[in-house]
């Protein structure tokens, strides 16, 4: 994995912590309501928006965990446990290594459960150390802040390093011709952001792809050694059309959630640093967050060789016919994406800061209603 240490930040204070990860409550809820929006404009589907509000449900509870784990963070608790190491520079999420300690501690939740009093027994301890002994009971709070993270882990369906791709069915086109859905996402280590894809593809094998034990296997490891930041849409669906014979993708999307700008825990650079500083939001609206969505469309077919009599067929993709960036990007078209709340978009509308006319905005209200601008 990368070196992210010149970059990671420790959340040590205990409010500011807490401020954080209640800004990704509350970011990651606007999401599902961004989501909807998109379903609306036609953007989405309604498969994708299913999807896509299980992986943003997924990091909300990421987050929830990661809170219970360092919620006492600052505090004396007779130990050093640390604290909530996050890229203040790049990204302003949890740097990969959190996922990857988290994903190790669920492994072992159970056994750390079993070994922990109950949630109650804890509380009362802690009110008969607060009426008798007159003190306040921190590291009781802390022992059951860490039986709290470890209930979350139990739990499961939380947003993993790794998330293996998935299969949806979506129809028959006729005889052994299926239409599936791939889905599956990574917590990129690189750049410290949660990444999601999406693939439309036709099935014309014997077997459905996700009953056939040798296909699926065999696509499941081949997708996720290729779900890295730095690989083009279409390398990947080029690579996956041509290792496939009777797979054949149409639809190819990748979204990339974040970074999240914040002027209280980011150092970002960019037109948007300097539109939430003059915003001066109050606690809890000085944030944006922005996403790009990568598109890759099959544009037509064309049949291919294979052996003496047979033939299969092959894609051709369609890359962004504008000033040659297809080439550049890999990707039919690519969308960006930012959600603010209102009045940091205010600042932004105002100083209308080139390269953010194409940026599709979308702007939470007071009220906590999502509206597009």
């Amino acid at each position: 994995m990368t070196d992210l240490a010149p970059n990671a930040v420790g959340l040590t204070d205990t409010f500011a912590s807490r401020r954080y990860f209640k800004k990704f409550e509350a970011i990651t809820a606007h999401l599902l309501r961004v989501a909807a929006v998109m379903e609306t404009d036609g953007r989405l589907s309604e498969h994708e928006v299913k999807v896509l509000a299980r992986y943003v449900q997924n990091l909300t509870y990421t987050f929830r965990a990661l809170s219970m784990k360092y919620l006492l963070v600052g505090r004396d608790t007779g130990r050093f446990f640390g604290s909530l190491a996050m890229d203040s520079q790049e990204s302003g999420f949890p740097v990969a290594a959190e996922l990857l300690t988290m994903a190790n501690d669920a492994q072992q939740a159970e056994r750390h459960l079993e070994n922990m009093p109950p949630v109650d027994e804890m509380k009362d301890e802690m009110v008969r150390t607060i009426i008798s002994d007159r003190q306040i009971p921190t590291k009781l709070q802390f022992a059951l802040s860490q039986r709290l993270y470890y209930e979350e882990l139990a739990r499961g369906e939380l947003f993993w390093a790794q998330n293996d791709p998935e299969c949806q069915w979506l129809g028959n086109l006729e005889e052994r011709r299926r239409r599936f859905l791939l889905h599956w996402a990574v917590y990129d280590s690189q750049i410290n952001l949660p990444v999601i894809y999406l693939m439309e593809l036709e099935d014309t094998g014997k077997i459905a792809l996700p009953k056939d034990q040798r296909r699926w296997p065999e696509v499941q490891a081949h997708l996720m050694a290729q779900s890295l930041g730095g690989l083009k849409l279409v390398t990947i669906a080029q690579g996956f059309d041509q290792d496939f014979d009777d797979l054949h993708p149409k639809l190819f999307k990748r979204l990339h959630v974040g970074p999240m700008y914040s002027s209280a825990y980011t150092r970002q650079a960019g037109p948007l640093r300097s539109v939430l500083e003059e915003a001066r939001a109050p606690e809890g609206q000085d944030w944006a967050l922005v996403w790009t969505t990568e598109e890759l469309e099959s544009e037509r077919v064309m049949s291919e060789r294979a052996g003496w009599f047979s033939s299969v067929e092959r894609q051709v993709f369609a890359l962004d016919p504008f000033g040659g960036r297809g080439a550049d990007t890999g990707a039919t078209r690519t969308e960006r994406n930012i959600i603010l709340p209102q009045r940091p978009y205010q600042v932004l509308a105002e100083k209308n800061p080139p390269g953010f006319a194409e940026v599709r905005k979308f702007v939470v209200s007071p009220q906590g209603r999502v509206l597009r601008y």
